[in-house]
């Protein structure tokens, strides 16, 4: 077979995966409950996206122009959707499945290249990107209706391409600053880009040369994510930079120790586990090779997890803020596996043996928890459904038309209520960050701004609730089994 019919097969095989995977993650979740999001911040990105499209503005609430969105370019992509008039599900689900494809294909070479097997991979079948395509987490994201997915495939597209001999650093730069407008974290690309660029240069003058081409293009396009951001809200920042921030900052009280080791361990929730002495064998063997590429992804994957155990360290939602990182960790520890099995096999025949009940255990967690990842995928569907969109479409069809909402959580209800919020998150009200854990400053505001209703769970606020009378809650199932509760709509008082 030519090397071109390799290529080609091996994409097929890959985007026929990845329908698969798609298939049994939206079938289990339309015989659970219904097809839809399991986060209510995709609606965030969908409302935007309406706005853009059919009223021609970047607001949440029609009028408003506001810096709600984490990820503008992925707000935009959804906006193709109304404007070619297809229906939103499937736009979100084909976008997020065809980042999984391309996460698939990058990871595939970069893998190969850091597994010292580039010369295979035209002839060999693409496992490790069949490994990324089944692997639960990418999967629930790539259905999730968020940018989760753009960014983890810009983050490895990024370290694979300042792994190449020859690295074009005005064009990485220039990745660089556009990933930003996916997600403000890509901003930390940077630490391998120039790491690489340091250490891997062969002289001063190529150092010098190659940091003032990557700072132009990085600049072209972060400056103007920046402007954009100052002339929506008068901050360079997008509002969720600090409301997220503020909402969690009761958990600054656990040691640091502990923060790490949660989110350390979110990547091995399924076979991830399996690759943990490659990561190991993977980092002694760079150090000793001094495969700087290899080093810097490292660096940035550890460096990356960190930062969220120090200033946003949640683990919810299947660790969704760390789930971009996780094709790093499976992409280096899958490289160190292969690498330290062909070493050992060398050595003793026993590993052959090893090898073999690897790879078993390997594809039975992968295929074990791909089945679970679906399970919690259509639990979370389903939750959000009978939630978040029931409460919605209730508000809408009970209340007047200018009522003010105040909500905690607004993705849905900005998408189906049609109605004035206010934002006890901060996303959209910035004003609320400060004392956004305050109750008893909440109640007063709501009280001040003219509150109609709030809605909320009120586990969420131990006091709020008791201000006001319970007019509606939605008794649906899928809530409390999680643990949880039902969403309550109070009337305010004046």
């Amino acid at each position: 077979m030519s090397e071109s019919k390799n290529v080609w097969r091996n994409r097929a095989i890959l985007a026929a995966a990845v329908l698969f995977a798609a298939g049994v993650f939206l079938l289990y979740s339309a015989r659970f409950y219904k097809i839809g999001f399991p986060l209510d911040d995709a609606w965030i990105h969908q409302t935007y996206a309406h706005n853009l499209a059919v009223l021609g503005e970047w607001s949440f609430i029609p009028g408003r122009p506001s810096a709600g969105s984490t990820a503008p370019l992925w707000s935009f992509l959804l906006a193709v959707g109304y404007w070619l008039r297809i229906g939103y599900l499937f736009w979100a689900f084909l976008l997020g499945f065809s980042c999984l494809l391309g996460l698939a294909m990058v990871g595939e070479r970069f893998f190969r290249l850091q597994a010292g097997q580039m010369e295979k991979l035209k002839a060999g079948l693409p496992w490790f990107g069949l490994f990324l395509v089944f692997e639960w987490h990418l999967v629930w994201a790539a259905a999730s209706g968020m940018e989760t997915l753009l960014h983890a495939l810009a983050i490895l597209l990024t370290l694979y391409l300042i792994s190449l001999p020859k690295v074009k650093w005005f064009w990485i730069g220039l990745m660089i600053g556009i990933i930003v407008w996916v997600r403000p974290d890509g901003l930390t690309l940077l630490g391998p880009a120039g790491f690489v660029l340091i250490l891997d240069a062969k002289s001063w003058r190529e150092r010098f040369w190659g940091t003032g081409k990557l700072a132009l293009g990085f600049l072209s396009g972060f400056i103007p994510y920046l402007i954009f951001n100052f002339q929506l809200s008068g901050s360079m920042w997008p509002n969720t930079f600090y409301a997220k921030q503020a909402e969690y900052a009761i958990l600054y009280q656990f040691p640091l120790i502990d923060r790490l080791g949660n989110l350390f361990l979110l990547p091995l929730i399924g076979a991830g586990a399996m690759l943990i002495p490659g990561l190991f064998y993977g980092v002694w063997q760079a150090i000793r090779r001094w495969n700087w590429s290899y080093l810097a992804a490292f660096l940035w994957w550890a460096g990356y997890t960190s930062l969220y155990a120090v200033r946003l360290p949640v683990t919810y939602q299947h660790g969704r803020y760390l789930i971009p990182s996780m094709p790093v960790y499976f992409v280096l520890g899958a490289a160190g596996m292969v690498q330290m099995m062909q070493h050992a096999k060398q050595e003793n025949r026993l590993f052959v043996v090893l090898h073999r009940v690897w790879i078993a255990s390997t594809v039975i967690l992968t295929a074990a928890f791909l089945v679970l990842g679906a399970r919690s995928y259509a639990e979370d569907v389903a939750i959000i459904e009978s939630e978040m969109v029931t409460t919605a479409k209730w508000v809408r069809e009970n209340t007047p038309e200018n009522a003010l909402i105040a909500a905690h959580d607004i993705g849905a209800m900005g998408y189906f209520a049609d109605r004035n919020l206010l934002d006890l998150a901060g996303l959209i009200s910035p004003e609320v960050t400060p004392f956004i854990r305050d109750e008893d400053r909440l109640a007063q505001y709501m009280t001040e701004q003219g509150t109609d209703y709030l809605v909320t769970f009120p586990g969420g606020y131990h006091q709020l609730g008791q201000y006001g009378v319970k007019i509606f809650q939605t008794n649906a199932p899928f809530s409390p089994a999680a643990g949880s509760e039902n969403i309550k709509v109070y009337r305010w008082p004046k």
